[in-house]
């Protein structure tokens, strides 16, 4: 996960963007958010894939790397899914940072975040065995 402050008005999530798509870097999460609604800076995150060429075009873009273990999750929803997910993790004890799941017709996709890499990796595990998916 990358991470910059930019200002919080029209059209600056979109130039912080193209150098990105300039350099051909496949962008799997974008989250823009501010703390308020009067602020006037915000913070973009994304999750751009792996390898030297997207964490050139990252720094290029005025990314740096963010401190937080994340994991992307993908597979086919079902009722009770985020449910059975965040109580697995809770049970092992470990703190979820943030969570930001959607669904597309029976597809999910979520990106959770951790405190630590160590609990990332022991979320992974746990993940695996509830959601019964390969694709972390």
């Amino acid at each position: 996960m990358w991470r910059t402050t930019i200002r919080n008005r029209p059209g600056v999530l979109a130039s912080t963007l193209e150098p990105l798509a300039q350099a051909g870097a496949n962008l799997s999460v974008v989250m823009k958010y501010s703390l308020s609604s009067r602020s006037s800076r915000a913070t973009v995150e994304i999750l751009a894939g792996s390898g030297r060429r997207a964490t050139l075009a990252a720094h290029a873009a005025g990314f740096t790397l963010s401190p937080t273990p994340v994991l992307l999750v993908e597979g086919n929803n079902r009722p009770g899914l985020a449910y059975a997910v965040t109580t697995a993790i809770a049970w092992a004890g470990i703190t979820v940072r943030f969570l930001s799941a959607q669904v597309v017709d029976q597809r999910y996709s979520a990106i959770l975040g951790f405190r630590t890499e160590k609990d990332a990796l022991k979320a992974r595990l746990l993940i695996r065995k509830v959601a019964n998916t390969t694709k972390i």
